[in-house]
């Protein structure tokens, strides 16, 4: 059990097993940290530092250069504070009270913070030894709790209050557990996720790239599209099955589209504006209400329910430069969006679909998930009747279909409460990607209409759902999860062919043609090389199967197959191997293998 001090003042007992606890523990520690700078570098500014998923953070404005190198001086002074076993303690003042204290200090970030609140708030400092904080809380009660059990993991740039227009802020993460067992495996895991890094092992495999004349446009390389047309034919099968109709709509639509949607009120900050015969247009950040529109192409009978219009759109969104990563934050990315128009008695069964063509896909790639119910946000649209409705109705399929789930208060979407899946990587780290929303907003607000069994007009309901969400971010996922060693259905080049000498060289394009000419992506390594180097060269590039002839192969006609999955795999003929690696790439199979089990 663990002491903590909560945002009220009072102390109470947690298990340190909890979220709570640790999250806590992570918060006290990104303070310590401060104070360690303070010390070390006392002109340095303190901006913010919360505890985050995996560790904490605290953004800092130095009087000087800080570098990677110095992380290990940061962390010498943290372990001295944490030995000083200082007493955490929390305090009450007024607005005036908390502006003269951090006056005092020349503390101008803190300064700007308490300024936005209101003039009656109670605002609340923490202080251990010579460090005070502002703070809501909560913390441990003790800076040896601490222990030992923490790490400052990397350097970042961090605008201040994330604009673009502030002083570019330097941002320490680190990480706290409450065992140093906890720590190591955790660190272990940080060493294997640089391993697996989508934009290096992007760049290896001439995947994609990113370019400065286009921050947060990815660029796809050869490579990278046969990846993403093999994901993205997949999708269209399977969305087939399941009885979705694709559709596709304009990138660019009318300001007054999105006024009418909602978008323009909440979302026009994050949304890029051109101007086309005097009136203003946007680049679509949403697919919906060209998925709307296309509903109110035509009249809609109850019979046509449920609407299942599927769409991968291109969308904009003008993320901040310093948040942009690779291809999982971006400003241009493919949507994998359908929107599905059914009636109210639809929703539970609807619900139960989706869910299932989510497991399938799901389990496709190895991937386990956990789901979570968002409720309604402060900022939103419609009644709380109708929120009820809508969350209820969430709630309801969820329940029937026994899954457990964890909720979320405040977190759904402006129109409308949203189940997430959160997938578990081969590293257990977990990416949001699926989702499904429930709407009563859109379909008011764009007077969406269908003929009931009675003859008379109803309004339908509009579920948003994404399975993989961003495709450009999954194939993110993908290529860490796999550490770019992909089945061989999505594996750019699937058959490397080595000829051992010029004498076979004529046999080994025999034996590409035919493979050519069976649709297996395959190539040919020419080269004047040895052949371990050119076995070696293909399993740096992670091609599934490698064809190996040489004269004997060539007077019996037959190939040496070799593969990433189990080395040798023996001799056998050009067409028995087409006839393997055909069934594994049309039954789209994941195989096992040592260096990368799924």
């Amino acid at each position: 059990m663990i002491s903590i001090i909560d945002q009220n003042g009072t102390v109470k007992e947690y298990d340190e097993k909890s979220d709570y606890a640790l999250s806590t523990l992570r918060h006290s520690a990104s303070h310590i940290m401060a104070q360690a700078i303070k010390r070390l570098y006392p002109n340095s500014k303190l901006a913010i530092g919360p505890s985050i998923n995996n560790g904490f953070y605290y953004d800092i404005d130095f009087d000087t250069s800080f570098l990677e190198k110095d992380l290990e001086i940061v962390e010498n002074e943290m372990k001295k504070i944490i030995k000083e076993k200082l007493p955490i303690t929390r305090q009450a003042l007024t607005k005036e009270e908390a502006l003269n204290f951090f006056n005092d200090k020349n503390e101008i970030y803190k300064i700007e913070l308490i300024n936005d609140l209101p003039e009656t708030s109670e605002i609340t400092i923490f202080s251990q030894g010579e460090f005070c904080d502002l703070c809501a809380g909560p913390h441990i009660t003790n800076t040896s709790v601490l222990n030992k059990s923490f790490k400052l993991t990397s350097l970042a740039g961090a605008y201040w209050r994330g604009s673009e227009k502030n002083k570019m802020l330097t941002r320490i993460y680190g990480t706290a557990f409450f065992t140093n067992d906890e720590l190591d495996n955790y660190l272990t895991i940080l060493e294997e996720a640089k391993k697996r890094d989508h934009r290096k092992i992007g760049k290896e495999l001439s995947l994609f790239m990113m370019n400065e004349a286009g921050p947060g446009f990815p660029f796809f390389l050869p490579n990278g599209m046969i990846l993403r047309n093999s994901l993205m034919d997949y999708w269209k099968k399977i969305h087939k099955e399941n009885g979705y109709l694709e559709i596709s709509s304009p990138i660019i639509l009318s300001k007054k589209l999105w006024e009418t949607s909602g978008h323009w009120d909440h979302y026009k900050e994050n949304m890029y504006t051109t101007i086309i015969d005097d009136e203003v247009y946007a680049i679509k950040p949403m697919n919906c209400p060209g998925s709307i529109l296309i509903y109110k192409n035509e009249p809609r009978s109850y019979k046509d329910l449920p609407l299942r219009l599927a769409e991968c759109g291109i969308v904009h969104r003008h993320e901040k430069s310093g948040e942009l990563h690779g291809l999982m934050r971006v400003r241009e990315f493919t949507q994998d969006d359908a929107h599905i128009y059914i009636t109210n008695e639809q929703i539970e069964e609807e619900v139960k679909n989706i869910v299932s063509l989510y497991d399938n896909v799901y389990n496709k790639f190895g991937f386990k998930y956990e789901i979570e119910l968002s409720t309604r946000p402060d900022d939103r649209m419609g009644s709380d009747i109708e929120w009820d409705n809508a969350e209820n109705g969430l709630k309801l399929a969820l329940n029937h279909l026994g899954l457990d789930y964890k909720l979320n208060e405040g977190d759904g979407a402006f129109y409308g409460p949203k189940i997430d899946f959160h997938l578990s990587d081969c590293l257990n780290r977990k990416w949001q990607c699926g989702t499904i929303q429930l709407d009563f907003q859109l379909p008011q607000r764009f007077n969406l209409e269908y003929i009931g069994s009675d003859g008379e007009k109803h309004q339908p309901i509009m579920i948003h759902r994404t399975c993989l969400g961003s495709v450009e971010r999954f194939i993110g996922i993908l290529i860490e999860h796999f550490m770019g060693a992909f089945p061989t259905w999505l594996s750019p080049i699937q058959v490397e062919v080595i000829p051992i000498s010029d004498k076979t060289l004529d046999y080994a394009n025999d034996i590409l043609n035919i493979l050519q000419k069976s649709n297996i992506r395959s190539e040919l390594d020419d080269r004047s090389e040895k052949m371990g180097f050119k076995i070696r060269e293909a399993q740096v590039k992670k091609i599934p199967y490698m064809i190996v002839v040489g004269p004997k192969e060539k007077e019996e006609q037959t190939i040496s197959l070799r593969s990433r999955f189990a080395q040798n795999e023996g001799s056998m003929s050009i067409n028995d191997f087409i006839e393997k690696i055909t069934k594994e790439i049309n039954n789209l199979e994941i195989r096992k293998n040592e260096k990368n089990e799924i």
